[in-house]
C-alpha cells in the first residue's frame, strides 16, 4: 500500500514537473493550433532532450570507461543518438514554420515528419553497427569491473529516460507531434535497454558471470527495433494517413450544425503536416429551400471549420428530394445494398420516372478492401432492386470511403 502511494505521489509530481516547465518555458503554451507555438514547444522540448541526453551520455560513458563494459558504452552511444534526434528536432520545428512560396503553396509542416524519418534512420544505423560489435565480444570477451557507483548512476540513467518520456509524450500530445511521441517511445526503450544493461551488472557483481556482450546485442536489436518502428510511424503521414477520430468526430459535429443540412457524403482530407488539413465535403439540403440562405449556410461552417479545428474547407451543396415517397424507396434501397454487405452505404439518392421504366440512380460507397468485387456487389443489387419492381433501372456509381465508418 505504501509502495503504491509513493508511486501516486512520483506520477503527480512528475505531472506537475511537465506542466510548470511548459507554462514557464513557452510563451502562449495553451494556444497550441498557432503554428508558432507549436515551434516554440518542439524546439523547447528538442532543448530539454540535449540537454538530457547529454546529462546521460557522460554519466554511461564514464561507467563504461571505468567498467570496460560493451553494453554500456553500446547505451551511451544510444543516447548520443538521442541528443542528435533531438538537434533535428529542432531544426525539423524551425523549417516547418517556413511560410509558403510558390514551389510549396501548402507550406512546409511535412518536414516535421522527414526530420522525423532521419532520426529514425540514424538510430537504425547505430543499432546495426553495435550489434555487429556486441556480437564480436561474445567470442573475445573482456574483464569488467562492477562498482557501487556504477550501478547507481545506472539507476539515475533509468530515471532521468523515464521522466524524459513522460514530457516528451506530455508535448508531442499537446501540439499532436509525431516527432515528439516518436522520442517519447524511444525514450521508454531506453529504459528498457538500460534497465537491461543493469541487470548484466547486478548478475556479474553477484555471480561472476559475464553476460555483457549478450547484453550489448539485446540492447543493439532493441534499437534496432525501434529503429524500424519509428520509420514506418514517420512514413506513414507521408504516404497520406488518416487523421485522427477525434479530429474528424469534431469536423462532422461542426458541418452537422444547422438544422436544415440533411446530411453530408464524400468526406475527404488531406494533411500537409500535423496542423494544415484540407478538406472537402458534400452537405445535402432539400432542393426547395432558398439557394441564397443555403450558401449563407455553406459560408458560415467553411469559416467555423477553419476558426475551431483550422481546417480549409470546401463544401458542395447536394439538393435533394426528401418527399416521402422518395425516403421510402431509398429506405428499401439502402437495406437492399446492406444485406449485400453490411458496410455499404448510398447517398445521391435519385427517382427519374419514364413511361415504361423508372430509373433509380444513387452513389453506393464501399469500403476499400470491398472495391475490387464491385461488379459482383453491383449485380447483387440491380438483382435485389429488380424484385422490388421489373420497371426499375439502376444506374449506380460507386465511391471509396476514405475515412472512418
Amino acid at each position: 500500500m505504501l509502495l503504491f502511494f509513493l508511486c501516486y505521489v512520483i506520477i503527480l509530481l512528475v505531472i506537475f514537473m511537465n506542466k510548470l516547465l511548459v507554462k514557464l518555458f513557452i510563451k502562449d503554451y495553451k494556444d497550441v493550433n498557432d503554428e508558432k507555438v507549436r515551434s516554440r514547444y518542439g524546439f523547447f522540448s528538442g532543448i530539454v532532450g540535449i540537454i538530457s541526453n547529454a546529462i546521460l551520455v557522460g554519466i554511461k560513458i564514464l561507467i563504461g570507461i571505468l567498467t570496460a563494459s560493451i553494453s554500456i558504452i553500446a547505451d551511451a552511444i544510444n543516447n548520443l543518438s538521442d541528443m542528435a534526434s533531438s538537434l533535428i528536432t529542432i531544426v525539423g520545428f524551425k523549417l516547418s514554420r517556413k511560410e509558403a512560396d510558390e514551389d510549396h503553396p501548402f507550406g512546409h509542416e511535412r518536414i516535421e515528419y522527414i526530420c522525423g524519418l532521419i532520426v529514425s534512420l540514424i538510430i537504425l544505423i547505430i543499432g546495426g553497427n553495435f550489434l555487429i560489435t556486441s556480437f564480436k565480444k561474445i567470442f573475445n570477451p573482456s574483464d569488467i569491473s562492477i562498482t557501487n557507483i556504477g550501478i547507481l548512476l545506472l539507476v539515475i540513467s533509468i530515471i532521468i529516460k523515464l521522466w524524459q518520456s513522460t514530457f516528451y509524450k506530455y508535448t508531442g500530445k499537446k501540439i499532436n507531434s509525431t516527432v515528439l511521441l516518436a522520442s517519447s517511445k524511444d525514450s521508454l526503450n531506453d529504459c528498457l535497454s538500460t534497465s537491461a544493461v543493469l541487470i548484466s551488472m547486478l548478475v556479474m557483481k553477484f555471480t561472476e558471470v559475464n553476460i555483457d556482450a549478450y547484453i550489448g546485442c539485446l540492447v543493439s536489436l532493441l534499437v534496432m527495433y525501434n529503429g524500424i518502428k519509428m520509420v514506418l510511424d514517420a512514413s506513414s503521414p507521408l504516404i497520406g494517413s488518416l487523421p485522427s477520430k477525434e479530429y474528424v468526430d469534431g469536423l462532422i459535429e461542426i458541418v452537422l450544425s444547422d438544422e436544415k443540412i440533411l446530411g453530408f457524403h464524400d468526406l475527404v482530407i488531406h494533411s500537409y503536416g500535423p496542423s494544415k488539413f484540407y478538406g472537402t465535403i458534400h452537405l445535402e439540403f432539400d432542393y426547395r429551400e432558398d439557394i441564397v440562405e443555403i450558401h449563407e449556410i455553406v459560408d458560415a461552417i467553411e469559416k467555423r471549420t477553419f476558426d475551431e479545428i483550422g481546417m480549409e474547407l470546401v463544401v458542395h451543396m447536394d439538393p435533394i428530394d426528401n418527399s416521402d415517397d422518395v425516403k421510402e424507396l431509398k429506405a428499401k434501397v439502402l437495406k437492399i445494398c446492406k444485406e449485400v454487405d453490411e458496410e455499404i452505404s448510398i447517398h445521391d439518392f435519385r427517382i427519374v420516372n419514364g413511361v415504361n421504366m423508372t430509373k433509380i440512380l444513387f452513389d453506393c460507397v464501399l469500403p476499400i478492401d470491398l472495391k475490387p468485387m464491385k461488379n459482383t456487389i453491383k449485380e447483387k443489387i440491380e438483382a435485389k432492386i429488380t424484385e422490388l419492381d421489373s420497371k426499375y433501372e439502376c444506374i449506380i456509381v460507386f465511391d471509396t470511403r476514405y475515412l472512418y465508418k
